[in-house]
């Protein structure tokens, strides 16, 4: 028995929503391939397209350790192979890891005598992204398991409706920035005035999204906690956030650890026309770049 899943990339945090709120990305993403084995174990057999080694070791692998969740929880009497396909440049802020452990899940889920939903698969999720980070943040996981925004919590997913004409643009230039680094780079204390302000400006972006309301969606979408601290490790962000604006942009911010930036716009033209000048605000850097525009509503996880 064998299955094959794509999952899409993914914009962590969305600026205001660090750790807890993000959204698919149609276009780009990892595939895995399962095999279920009579051994009961999980194996990493082969991992390709990646820039540098990955780990082969089940429990040190997102994948691998996500499919070991699955199993111990599940008491499964068989085991999985796993082929790992990475079409997410590493360090990127693209959600690489959590797309290579939910495209493991949801291909694995298929070759279940009793298939679980996505929801179900969730916590198995969480354990793979603690591989890659550190820490059990469903950010990306929630729109790769569910598609679209969606609202991570510890122990739950929410998707969040969004205008089917929302789009966002996504650009990441050549650049890795290793998640753990820019984690490391949040340590220290915060302003109470702070946490009262970005949680103003998480509420504005998500009644803005319930309502369809672009005007309070620009009210809030700015990142006072996460942005000033992590703006200065990736060369050409103020720039490429700026142009972004300039061309019309709802808000625009670090995609999850980053380097890559997005911006949200009303219209998919709008972002389509912001690509150019985003890209060379990171070519004056220095830096070539790839652009992704995607509707808010992008999809989920799928078997191929």
């Amino acid at each position: 028995m064998i299955a094959r899943a794509f999952a899409p990339a993914s914009v962590g945090n969305v600026g205001v929503g660090f750790d807890i709120l993000g959204h698919a990305i149609a276009g780009v993403g990892d595939t895995v391939t399962v095999r279920r084995i009579v051994e009961r174990e999980v194996r990493i057999e082969a991992i390709r397209g990646a820039d540098v080694p990955l780990p082969r070791e089940a429990a040190l692998n997102t994948a691998g350790a996500s499919l070991l969740a699955l199993r111990q929880a599940l008491d499964l009497p068989f085991g999985f192979a796993v082929e790992i396909d990475k079409g997410i440049p590493l360090g990127s802020g693209m959600g690489g890891s959590a797309a290579s452990c939910v495209a493991a899940l949801v291909a694995a889920n298929a070759l279940l005598d009793s298939s679980l939903d996505r929801h179900a698969l969730y916590r198995f999720a969480l354990e793979g992204e603690l591989v890659a980070s550190g820490g059990r943040h469903g950010d990306n996981l929630g729109p790769m398991l569910l598609g679209g925004l969606v609202l991570s919590t510890a122990d739950r997913l929410v998707p969040i409706p969004v205008p089917a004409r929302w789009h966002s643009l996504l650009v990441h230039p050549d650049a890795v920035l290793e998640t753990r680094c820019a984690r490391a780079a949040l340590q220290g204390s915060y302003a109470l005035g702070d946490f009262v302000a970005q949680s103003a400006n998480l509420a504005l972006v998500l009644a803005g999204c319930h309502q369809g309301d672009a005007t309070l969606v620009r009210a809030g979408l700015r990142d006072v906690l996460v942005e000033p601290r992590r703006a200065p490790l990736i060369i050409g962000f103020d720039a490429a956030r700026d142009a972004a604006l300039a061309a019309g942009a709802m808000g625009a911010s670090i995609s999850g650890a980053g380097p890559s930036v997005f911006a949200w716009f009303e219209e998919q033209a709008s972002a389509q026309a912001a690509a150019a000048p985003v890209q060379a605000a990171f070519a004056a850097a220095g830096f070539d770049s790839q652009a992704w525009v995607s509707s808010l509503a992008a999809p989920a996880a799928v078997l191929l």
